[in-house]
């Protein structure tokens, strides 16, 4: 009975399951005590998926990916160097712009297999790479 209601929640649409993936995500990571300071944060120079801020103050840039399964490649190895260096000049600009360049910060990256049937299955990298 589980099965079929996590079939019916799994949209089919990429942007969508992008954004189921990203909720699961920002759920995980605040069972696990962080706190969320934005979602979705854009500019010029790239976009980052979750802000957020680790119990020690960290800011955590996070870029979530989605995959219905890895049938054809892990999805930690979408994340390109150009990806990478896009989250870095967005990350700065946060810091920048909220005024808070001296906190300490870091990258993860956190992947959401979400299966057929069963709950999602969560990985997350936590310094996935360093600037």
């Amino acid at each position: 009975m589980l099965s079929i209601l996590f079939r019916k929640k799994l949209p089919s649409d990429r942007r969508k399951l992008g954004r189921w993936g990203e909720r699961w995500c920002e759920r995980y990571l605040r069972r696990r005590g962080l706190k969320t300071l934005a979602r979705n944060f854009s500019c010029k120079t790239g976009e980052i998926d979750l802000v957020m801020v680790d119990g020690d103050r960290t800011v955590v840039f996070v870029e979530v990916k989605t995959r219905v399964d890895e049938s054809f490649q892990p999805a930690e190895s979408v994340i390109t160097t150009a990806k990478k260096a896009r989250m870095v000049r967005a990350a700065r600009y946060f810091l920048m712009r909220y005024n808070i360049e001296d906190r300490p910060f870091r990258f993860d990256v956190v992947t959401v297999i979400a299966g057929r049937g069963r709950r999602p299955e969560i990985r997350h990298y936590q310094r996935a790479f360093v600037p």
